[in-house]
């Protein structure tokens, strides 16, 4: 088995490597989500010019996976968003999560609190979207077939033609108008299954002014996948 390659310094990077038939140079890309380094190159290109070409290019993936932030295990002592405050994890010694003020008390064996609260969290989440898009599909006049819950990558939430809302779990970590604002999006494409001028049309009929709700997603959604439950 080829053992992945890895760009030397401190600290060491790991790069992903994929080859692609359409490919006519070397692409670079860093995943906001995972961190995650990947290099495509052309079909028959050398891996030593594509580790060359990471070497080259070293300071500005360093730059980047620096200004990502590196992943928060979650565990007690851990500072988790929920709500879009940072609540710090600590040992419960009740039956169920507790949220606080200033902390999140989660019960449980210790290698077990991360897989507890988002567990938790997910229930938090169904709870208070499934309140959020009711309001929204009432005031839109449209009603939604089901929800569900999923720990997407690449999107907040989705609607299909049939009615079906899906959405991410993490939306409960986000402060709740962005919450909110993604309910309403959602909803808003029971209406209109597109993003023309009607559609947004819609979403602020139901919601309101929805420009600073979609600015904090665009500039801190991808921070939340960080959190590693």
């Amino acid at each position: 088995m080829t053992a992945q390659p890895i760009l030397p310094g401190d600290p060491p990077i790991p790069l992903i490597l994929r080859r692609s038939a359409q490919a006519r140079r070397i692409s670079l890309r860093i995943s906001q989500l995972d961190g995650r380094v990947t290099l495509t190159l052309p079909k028959r290109l050398a891996v030593a010019e594509a580790l060359s070409f990471a070497r080259e290019k070293e300071t500005w993936i360093r730059q980047h996976l620096d200004a990502r932030g590196a992943d928060v295990p979650v565990t007690v002592g851990a500072q988790v968003p929920v709500g879009g405050t940072l609540l710090q994890v600590v040992p419960g010694n009740r039956r169920s999560v507790q949220i606080g003020s200033t902390e999140i008390a989660v019960p449980g064996p210790a290698d077990r609190v991360g897989a507890r609260l988002a567990g938790y969290l997910k229930q938090v989440a169904r709870d208070r979207l499934a309140g959020a898009c009711d309001d929204y599909a009432a005031r839109l006049g449209q009603p939604y077939s089901r929800i569900t819950m999923r720990d997407t990558r690449s999107r907040w939430g989705s609607c299909t033609s049939d009615g079906a809302l899906m959405f991410s779990w993490r939306l409960i970590m986000m402060p709740p108008e962005v919450l909110d604002y993604v309910a309403a999006h959602e909803v808003g494409h029971l209406a209109q299954m597109n993003h023309s001028p009607a559609f947004w049309a819609e979403v602020t009929r139901i919601y309101g002014d929805y420009k600073p709700a979609r600015m904090w997603l665009r500039q801190n959604g991808s921070d939340l996948h960080r959190y590693r439950f």
